[in-house]
């Protein structure tokens, strides 16, 4: 039986600082299609959302990303029910 809930994954989606600014969300649950299988094919499908969020994620922008609260690279394997946060290299002084 193929439904809907089949077709997709749900997530956790956080944002920090400049990136939260600029999108004005912290985080959001988000179901996605389980085409979508890594964390750079999560950032093209965020950018598809509005021109905002192809702003704030565009591939030329030097951002972070954690899986469950680890450092991941773009090619990390999402999972069902994990928590993917976005955020700008921290600088400090």
């Amino acid at each position: 039986m193929n439904t809907d809930y089949d077709s997709q994954m749900n997530i956790q989606l956080r944002f920090f600082a400049s990136l939260r600014e600029a999108l004005s969300c912290s985080q959001e649950l988000l179901a996605i299609p389980i085409e979508v299988k890594t964390i750079a094919q999560l950032r093209t499908y965020l950018q598809g959302r509005n021109e905002c969020w192809a702003k704030a994620l565009a591939d030329d922008q030097p951002i972070r990303c954690a899986l469950n609260q680890r450092m991941v690279s773009d090619s990390c394997a999402l999972q069902d029910g994990a928590e993917v946060a976005f955020f700008p290299p921290v600088t400090g002084g």
